[in-house]
């Protein structure tokens, strides 16, 4: 049988997967953001007309996966399975958001690594050939995620400068196997590295950006050493979501190996506030972060010809708040894929 494996660790796709469609739904303070005009959609309301902030993200995920499969022309039966997952203790926010769809559902927790996680295994599934057609999915909600790891909003707890902002978002793609046709500008998933579990002892809940650095190096180390690339070689390099603090460890882990980050790194956790007029502290994080990013910047520019071929690591926090009371540190985690133009990339725009 032949290998699709790359050097110790990278998958590379021998059909690779095409992203069909993409959508975005946030809520009022990403609306207000730097990518506010990308957006497919933007709630001014935080409870989106439900009853509590947890039926809320449920919603966001139904409307992103909906408004993707309009933009793609296909019925939700035409879907072989949908790969999804959140923050909230088990994934409630997917299991009742995805409730009415009808299709198979494989249930992801990566934290904040799911899109990645989402769109290796959709890809994985599409070019092994067990679906034609898959989506990959996540959110966060700020309000159901302070709930359940710090403290309720109601308490007023002060933030420290470290800690990020859960982004209200939910990001959702549908892939689809090059074969079956499409548009020729539709971006390409290429390579996908599995990420494992790196824990340095971190225990700051407050911190998450400093415990997920060394995952996110040590996938980022991985995978430019079984291809043969560096940073350069990429129009972007993208974590999500390690905020400034996080982000600045990554900077300084790679450059400890012999690997210069150089201008094409960036992380969704700086790409998604504007940190100098929004208080959201040392940025971005919650799984919606980075699939928000993906879906209204990364995707189009790359449908669009302006970025050509991109690594997309997503980074993820493993804790709970039952390890975090149990005085366990947070195991950090990170999965990336390389997603590239099409070849008519640009042609329609």
């Amino acid at each position: 049988m032949a290998t699709k494996r790359v050097g110790a660790r990278t998958l590379r796709f021998g059909e690779p997967p095409a992203v069909q469609s993409w959508a975005a739904v946030v809520g009022k303070r990403e609306g207000e953001g730097p990518l506010g005009n990308r957006f497919d959609r933007i709630h001014r309301d935080t409870l989106l007309g439900e009853k509590s902030w947890e039926k809320a993200e449920s919603r966001m995920q139904s409307e992103a996966l909906t408004l993707a499969l309009e933009k793609a022309g296909v019925e939700s039966d035409d879907v072989d399975v949908i790969y999804a997952g959140d923050l909230m203790n088990q994934c409630i926010a997917t299991s009742f958001g995805m409730r009415s769809f009808g299709r198979p559902l494989i249930g992801l927790y990566g934290a904040c690594s799911t899109m990645a996680e989402g769109l290796m295994s959709a890809s994985m599934a599409i070019d092994g050939g067990f679906a034609d057609t898959a989506a990959a999915l996540t959110s966060s909600h700020f309000a159901s995620a302070e709930r359940q790891y710090r403290t309720p909003l109601e308490y007023g707890a002060q933030r420290t400068p470290t800690a990020q902002w859960t982004a209200t978002a939910s990001g959702a793609a549908l892939l689809h196997a090059k074969l079956s046709g499409g548009r020729s500008s539709e971006p390409r998933v290429t390579y996908a590295l599995p990420g494992r579990i790196v824990d340095l002892g971190i225990k700051d809940a407050n911190n998450m950006g400093a415990a997920m650095a060394p995952a996110a190096a040590d996938t980022l180390l991985a995978l430019f050493r079984d291809t043969g690339t560096t940073p350069a070689d990429y129009d972007l390099v993208v974590t999500g979501d390690l905020g400034v603090v996080g982000f600045d460890l990554l900077r300084a882990l790679l450059k400890r190996e012999g690997v210069e980050p150089g201008v094409s790194m960036n992380d969704c956790g700086l790409l998604l506030f504007d940190r100098e007029r929004e208080d959201v502290h040392a940025g971005a994080s919650g799984c919606g972060c980075s699939a928000a990013v993906l879906c209204a910047m990364l995707l189009p520019e790359l449908e669009r010809g302006r970025l050509k071929r991109i690594v997309f690591a997503g980074t993820g926090a493993l804790l709970s708040p039952t390890s975090s009371m149990q005085g366990e540190s947070i195991p950090g985690i990170c999965h990336a894929v390389v997603i590239e133009a099409g070849e008519g990339a640009g042609a329609q725009c």
